[in-house]
């Protein structure tokens, strides 16, 4: 199987202006950068994605396993060896945020600076990380194939989107 045709795009437009006198003076920026990775595992290559729509419940946390736990959507297991981009999109309608790190155990080394590191998804917010190069994040199976994400409290259930894009070798 073939990843055809894999890009990501982010981009930011605003306008800020500042009322004076006789005028409004105006800033204006509209930055965009586009990624596009070629069907493989070097530099700028991909040959693998995992991407779904989870819940957890509340104070729940999950481990995905980068090595032969989760399937693609034809249904085959992957084993990713590097790691190229992982989005997290937060519900909007999430009570709690949804926090993604490494964690101090076996973790994907490379995508936060030490285990135990991470981050935490606000209700509505989306966390990127993106590395083109031919290393990505090195995946390690049973020592360093582990992302973990969790619910930050009790209480109510958070849903989350999860976009993994890597490479098999």
């Amino acid at each position: 199987m073939a990843l055809t045709r894999t890009k990501i795009s982010v981009g930011l437009a605003a306008t800020q202006t500042r009322p004076d006198d006789l005028s409004v003076p105006q800033d204006t920026v509209d930055y965009a950068k586009l990624l596009s990775f070629a069907d493989g595992a070097g530099l700028g290559a991909a040959n693998l994605i995992f991407h779904d729509q989870r819940v957890l419940a509340a104070s729940g946390t999950e481990n995905l396993d980068l090595t032969g736990v989760l399937a693609d959507k034809f249904g085959q297991v992957l084993t990713f060896a590097r790691v190229k981009a992982v989005l997290v999109v937060a519900a909007a309608a999430n009570t709690n945020n949804v926090q993604v790190s490494q964690p101090a155990t076996n973790g994907v080394p490379g995508v936060f600076l030490a285990a135990g590191d991470g981050i935490s998804v606000q209700p509505g917010g989306m966390f990127l990380w993106v590395a083109p190069s031919a290393a990505g994040a090195v995946v390690t199976p049973a020592t360093g194939d582990l992302l973990t994400v969790a619910n930050s409290a009790g209480g109510t259930s958070v849903t989350y989107d999860v976009l993994i894009l890597g490479a098999a070798t």
